[in-house]
């Protein structure tokens, strides 16, 4: 091990958090402290994750889906490996093997009136992107998002995202070009798009910062009807809900609920928790740019040579079958548990579930998801309360789980609601 690598490997952790608090986010280090849950990543591997001091703890937070396929997973670091006597970043101006690879698989993913893929960074440039295909496919500036939404910490994105974000930097965008619209409500919804001078909705299939509200029977597709009808594109951001998440063998979410969008947003999860990539799967009116003026988006990083490999990677073991099929199983085994938790404990009120995302309710008490995540930090879970509705706790298992991963997930579970119950 090198001297460099060594002494990131064995950092105090003290140290750690009082570099962190002066130098990288004060304001992170004391909240996380404050909630009972001083975490500082160590070792990390499949769902599992070790607190500098050694305390173990199962993922089911993934960083936003980001560690899908676990943490460090072996098959795409061999791949990664190798690619390194290949490949470096490339160059973003010119066409290359692993951009021209991923692009083709992106767009045979989805639904067949996609035509491209834009490859990014990270998810909020994609957004961005999407964003602005579409103003470019309508030549309207308008954009309708839901209230409390978010879609990332960049520019056209922050405009859409709720003020809990926005706000800070001054980056809530104009009224008449940003509208927001409460979700499931599809005369609010028909009332933003009537004026006809909307380029798109975007939304999360289900908000995942809002605390995975469910889409109410007929609504996304109901709004892809508003979308054709007003002359508006639909921007599925699929970057928490895409990847396999909402089970039923559909890789991207919006298509088990029957929507075929105009632009679908991915990232988090391509990455295989190794290596950042985005990308904007967009249809023949949206990246028509793309044959009139390519360099209309330049980002260096985007699509990097070794970033494709490790999504090329991650979406192949996604497509397997066995994942298609444990998704599933996962999804069913964990459901069945929690039920039976949720009625010996009245605190936990509630379940919104699609395939592997949850969101557990808490309700009698205005923010007793962080209560539990404390609570399940203490028992060895790492589950996140929802930023925008503190009361519900986002639950998000990986794909490759074991049935014994899941019996002992809801054991400790069930330990730290139980805990969480007899505080109040």
């Amino acid at each position: 091990m090198s001297p460099l690598l060594d002494s990131l490997v064995h950092a105090d952790k003290a140290a750690v958090l009082r570099d962190s608090a002066t130098y990288w986010n004060p304001d992170k280090v004391q909240a996380w402290a404050a909630r009972g849950t001083p975490l500082v990543i160590g070792r990390r591997e499949g769902y599992h994750l070790y607190d500098m001091s050694g305390h173990r703890l199962i993922d089911l937070h993934l960083n936003g889906g980001t560690y899908n396929l676990g943490h460090r997973n072996a098959e795409i670091i061999a791949e990664l490996k190798e690619a390194l006597d290949h490949f470096d970043m490339g160059n973003h101006h010119f066409p290359a093997i692993g951009r021209a690879a991923l692009a083709r698989r992106l767009v045979e993913t989805a639904p067949s009136n996609m035509r491209y893929a834009i490859l990014s960074s990270g998810g909020g440039e994609a957004i961005d992107i999407g964003l602005k295909c579409a103003r470019y496919a309508t030549r309207r500036k308008k954009i309708v998002s839901v209230i409390r939404a978010y879609h990332g910490h960049t520019g056209l994105a922050l405009g859409t995202a709720d003020g809990r974000y926005a706000d800070q930097f001054m980056s809530a965008g104009r009224p008449d070009e940003f509208v927001k619209v409460p979700f499931n409500d599809i005369a609010a919804m028909e009332a933003a798009l009537a004026s006809g001078d909307v380029a798109c909705v975007i939304m999360e299939t289900i908000p995942a910062t809002y605390g995975f509200p469910l889409p109410a029977d007929g609504y996304l597709p109901s709004v892809k009807i508003l979308c054709e009808k007003y002359g508006a594109l639909y921007v599925a951001d699929e970057v928490q809900t895409g990847l396999m998440r909402c089970g039923g063998g559909h890789l991207w979410g919006v298509t088990s609920y029957g929507v075929q969008p105009d632009i679908i947003v991915t990232s988090k999860g391509l990455s295989g928790g190794l290596y950042p990539i985005g990308a904007a799967i967009v249809n023949e009116q949206a990246g028509g740019w793309l044959k009139e003026d390519g360099w209309g988006h330049i980002s260096t990083f985007g699509g990097s040579e070794l970033g494709c490999v490790a999504a090329l990677k991650t979406l192949e073991i996604t497509l397997r079958p066995w994942t298609i099929a444990n998704v599933d199983a996962i999804a069913a085994r964990l459901r069945a548990g929690l039920d039976v938790i949720r009625a010996r404990y009245p605190f936990f009120t509630g379940i919104r579930q699609r395939g592997v995302i949850f969101g557990l309710e808490f309700n009698t008490h205005p923010e007793g998801a962080k209560h539990v995540m404390r609570e399940l930090y203490a028992k060895g879970v790492w589950a996140i309360f929802s930023q925008l509705d503190p009361r519900v706790l986002q639950f998000k298992p990986g794909l490759l789980l074991t049935p014994a991963d899941c019996d002992e997930i809801l054991e400790r579970t069930e330990a730290g609601i139980a805990a969480a119950a007899s505080s109040f």
